[in-house]
């Protein structure tokens, strides 16, 4: 979307569509520079010079290990701000490419310099550094956010190969998910917002049991090694990059259990950085406090073994954070709306937004519990961000552009 002005003129130089006094026609794909071009005069109408300016994508940032819910996470946000995420149409059937009306989410798993043959030859795991090229990642991310068309890899998870590349144009939000969005120095500093999540190591080995014993035949003694022969990378390589998130959703053991291994009720926090511009920390009753709130009673159900929600603030990295932790789960998402209304800074556009978007996809994985509240928050606030950055740049109040 460009952003553009009209004046009425007899001479125009521009490579902006020119518009009579009928309105704009505006075309969705690459914008152009603020430069003027000749009109025509239909019928006596006016014409009008157009000057419009480059819309820059806004970049986001999601890093993960695998099967940490990227993919979850990206289906709330591009529901946020509406539209299904799908592959490219008429593309690679096996593209991990995400497209929607406004957003496209693109895995970093794309640009891995070797295929799964020459990771396995040369020792190295997927997280290594070497076995990634974070010169096509930062020059690629950076072409996109100056609104320039790339043509991206494509890493296939199938055959383990590196595929043909396909045509990537810049959207309206730029999402990087993936195993090292802000490892390179140069790729974080492209980003406008980042997160993490952050799955603790026994709440990952239950959610892999669950999965590979039950869906995949595996073994406990394998599902064990498996875990541990990726950990010193991960320790090495992933786990650092929470340090530079805006927001981390960390997912541990409950505390309302005691001694629970099975990692079906999870205690969930939310840590905000404060200072991050264009995003105001969410809070619980009153900001700045420190709150400890169990909600269990006539308004929400809640069954064995409850919920608790805390909040205030801390430091986190040497850096000033706010923090809402949710232990437990829901018994009926539609008494949801109970807790939304006594948080705040949620950037929802109507009250209840958070409960309806949380009963529209029930059905996702983390809905009854903190994982799937928080990230539908974040989604929320990613939105609010996007805007308050394109009506800067527009000059206009962040109200305006609100729809």
């Amino acid at each position: 979307m460009a952003i553009c002005s009209a004046h009425t003129t007899t001479s125009l130089k521009s490579p902006c569509t020119t518009v009579s006094n009928t309105g704009f026609r505006q075309k969705q794909v690459i914008f152009f520079t603020s430069n003027r071009r000749s009109g025509r005069r239909h019928g006596g109408a006016r014409t009008f010079q157009v000057s419009c300016s480059v819309q820059k994508p806004v970049v986001i940032g999601l890093a993960a290990d695998s099967g940490c819910g990227k993919s979850t996470f990206m289906r709330r946000l591009t529901s946020v701000f509406g539209g299904a995420a799908e592959p490219p149409k008429g593309g690679n059937p096996d593209s991990n490419t995400l497209i929607s009306d406004t957003t496209t989410v693109i895995c970093l798993d794309d640009y891995h310099s070797l295929d799964r043959t020459g990771r396995k030859e040369k020792g190295v795991t997927a997280l290594d550094p070497r076995a990634n090229n974070f010169d096509l990642m930062y020059e690629q991310v950076k072409a996109i956010k100056e609104g320039q068309t790339i043509e991206k890899p494509i890493y296939n998870h199938v055959t383990g190969l590196l595929d043909p590349p396909e045509v990537i144009t810049p959207p309206k939000i730029f999402v990087i998910e993936g195993l090292h969005p802000m490892f390179d120095e140069r790729v974080r500093d492209l980003l406008d917002f980042s997160i993490y999540l952050d799955i603790s190591d026994e709440v990952k080995f239950a959610w892999k049991i669950q999965r590979d014993m039950a869906e995949r035949g595996h073994s406990l003694e394998s599902i064990q090694a498996s875990i541990e022969a990726r950990k010193p990378d991960f320790d090495a390589f992933i786990d650092p990059q929470k340090q530079y998130a805006d927001a981390v959703i960390e997912v541990l053991p409950t505390q309302l259990i005691p001694d629970d291994n099975e990692g079906k009720v999870l205690r969930v926090k939310l840590i905000m950085k404060e200072g991050v511009k264009h995003f105001n920390p969410v809070y619980l009753f009153d900001e700045g406090s420190s709150i400890s709130w169990v909600p269990c009673g006539r308004k929400l159900t809640c069954s064995y073994p409850g919920i608790k929600f805390a909040y205030g603030p801390d430091t986190y990295y040497g850096h000033e954070v706010s923090v809402v932790e949710m232990d437990g789960q829901f018994d009926r998402l539609d008494e949801l709306i109970y807790v939304e209304s006594h948080l705040s800074n949620l950037s929802t556009k109507f009250y209840g937004e958070v409960t309806q978007q949380m009963l529209k996809h029930a059905d996702f994985p983390g809905s009854n519990n903190g994982t799937g509240l928080f990230q539908t928050i974040v989604g929320l606030k990613i939105r609010d961000l996007y805007e308050q950055i394109i009506a800067e740049r527009a000059g206009a109040p962040a109200e305006t552009a609100k729809v």
